[in-house]
């Protein structure tokens, strides 16, 4: 499975976008950005599993739904990281936002681990286990290298 390139070109444009352009830009780019890495990580995924035409029928639906439910935690987690970043450069980050942060990051973090288990349960049964098995690590380790990314682009609370 090589991920890496195709997907994570898609965080350095967007990180170099972002430092360097209006809001109005960053939002038409983040668009463009979720696309790409929609449709990178669909053939990714397809070219990865060995699903016979009926097992793909029932998977991708439910891959579809996942998808959405996946992106509307990232887009909660989008809004997390610019109330970070406003309150950061702002110099207006105290205890009182720092918890309120923190708490939410948690909370983002549980609906990720219950998003997951919701699937695995639907995807059991349906697919073969190997290849539920190898999607989920593929979601994981997508995940991961996001998480990475974006991570990597957020200072640390002074």
């Amino acid at each position: 499975m090589r991920l890496a390139p195709a997907i994570l070109s898609c965080f350095w444009f967007l990180s170099v976008t972002c430092a360097a352009s209006g809001q109005d830009l960053v939002s038409a780019n983040m668009e463009i950005f979720r696309e790409k890495v929609k449709a990178d990580k669909k053939l990714l995924i397809a070219g990865n599993l060995a699903l016979t035409e009926s097992e793909a029928e029932k998977f991708w639906p439910l891959y579809e739904d996942y998808q959405k439910e996946l992106d509307r935690l990232n887009r909660r987690l989008e809004a997390l990281i610019k109330t970070y970043a406003q309150a950061y450069r702002a110099g207006t980050l105290d205890d009182s936002t720092a918890r309120e942060l923190v708490q939410q990051a948690v909370a983002i973090g549980k609906d990720e681990v219950a998003l997951d288990e919701k699937y695995i349960r639907r995807l059991d049964g349906t697919i073969p286990t190997i290849e539920m098995a190898r999607y989920i690590q593929m979601e994981n380790k997508i995940r991961a290298l996001i998480k990475y990314e974006i991570s990597a682009g957020i200072p640390l609370i002074e």
